[in-house]
């Protein structure tokens, strides 16, 4: 036993020695050629600027799949005739069918086309991008007790699917947003625009203008915002800055734009030394209770009705009441209330020619108890009757049905 541990031992010296008097192999030695040769490639500006804490981490530009977002692959689909197509299962605006093409646009004689823009990059946090969907999930609506026009039935509608957005950069999905208003308005139809934060303003209001010519185009804003605030942090497009974008470049003379419904603490006096600097028309909540809503709605009318031939409305939900439309990002108190906005929307729809129109900041997750989707619903709804409205004739901006009025009787 003994003589076997000796054995041990010695063996275990004897590697010990061959180990200590091996060389170390060098590091160098043991990287592959293939490795020296990429390292002696690499430029030394490039590696400062991946290094660099200001770098901004870019797009790759040879990414196989790097447009793939925009456009959906339809090279398989089976053939078919141009027209809408008719649905008894996908969640659709109104229970609309659905178009997927321009070809479909123009077979159907499309007038209204829904379009969904999920985009809430625009705000900094989550919840308007839902908005679609919840607009989608109610699918009643298309009538007017007040009215007893069903737009449904004059108005031939569609929802066009959803633009295509990049999730993760706004600035890219902005683009795609103006493609689809501009191809839907090359067809005559009206684009409704479903948000998403109202970032997606820009696009919109851009993509008519490249239709109907820059200056030609006016804009009614229902905000508590007046969502014209100079850069911040270098992001030169966000939910608070698309009417400043939009005049700067051109596409809407200030004098063609309306701001109905301002509140709160923004804008300071240099928002409002802007807006008059560049001629915007604008009516505070301020001067609805000094003035009364009746007289500032007639106000608004006549100004539309003073404007460009073409109409665009963006309508942001926080310019009505939280208590009423509390499923919203930036929310304000003391706003108008529905009955005060119903009308006017459907007056202005029947007065003008209304060439786009867009609903934006609902923010579903946090509308618990579901009033701020029935109140968003319901805004588009009387849009599209003063539509049918005007296509029918009876423009009146305060039309009612005779049926529908006290007629005398006991």
């Amino acid at each position: 036993m003994t003589r076997q541990m000796s054995s041990v031992v010695l063996l275990l010296v004897a590697l010990s020695v061959v180990s200590c008097t091996t060389p170390p192999q060098s590091t160098e030695e043991a990287l592959p050629e293939a490795t020296e040769e990429a390292a002696s490639d690499e430029q030394p500006e490039e590696q400062e600027e991946a290094t660099s804490a200001d770098t901004i981490i870019r797009l790759d530009p040879n990414a196989e799949n790097l447009e793939v977002w925009k456009e959906r692959d339809i090279s398989e689909d089976p053939p078919r005739e141009p027209g809408p197509i008719k649905t008894f299962g996908p969640l659709t605006f109104f229970g609309l069918p659905i178009a997927m093409t321009t070809e479909d646009l123009v077979a159907g004689e499309v007038e209204v086309a829904f379009i969904a823009a999920p985009v809430d990059m625009g705000s900094g946090y989550r919840g308007a991008g839902e908005g679609p969907t919840a607009m989608r999930a109610l699918r009643r609506g298309g009538g007017s007790m007040e009215t007893l026009v069903k737009w449904k039935t004059e108005l031939k509608g569609v929802d066009y699917g959803d633009a295509p957005i990049d999730k993760l950069s706004l600035e890219r999905s902005m683009p795609s947003i103006r493609r689809m208003v501009r191809e839907i308005a090359e067809t005559g139809a009206i684009p409704i625009i479903i948000g998403g934060d109202h970032s997606i303003e820009y696009a919109n209001v851009a993509g008519l203008a490249d239709v109907y010519g820059k200056e030609n185009v006016g804009v009614i804003h229902f905000d508590a915002h007046y969502d014209a605030g100079e850069s911040r942090t270098g992001h030169l497009i966000t939910h608070g800055r698309p009417i400043r974008r939009l005049i700067e470049e051109g596409h809407v003379l200030g004098e063609n734009y309306i701001q109905v419904g301002l509140r709160g603490g923004w804008p300071g006096p240099d928002g409002f030394e802007w807006m008059r600097e560049n001629n915007l028309r604008y009516h505070t909540m301020a001067e609805i209770d000094r003035d009364g809503w009746g007289a500032v709605m007639d106000l608004v009318l006549d100004e539309a009705n003073d404007g460009p031939q073409y109409l665009h409305i963006s309508f942001d939900i926080d310019v009505m009441d939280p208590a009423y439309t509390a499923g919203t990002g930036t929310p304000v108190a003391g706003g108008l209330t529905p009955r005060e906005v119903f009308p006017l929307i459907r007056g202005l729809c029947a007065e003008n020619n209304v060439v786009g129109f867009d609903l934006v900041e609902l923010a579903p997750l946090l509308d618990a108890g579901y009033t701020s989707v029935l109140n968003s619903k319901k805004v588009v709804d009387e849009c599209l009757t003063g539509v049918a409205l005007k296509k029918k004739g009876l423009s009146g901006r305060d039309y009612l049905n005779p049926l529908t009025r006290r007629d005398g009787r006991r």
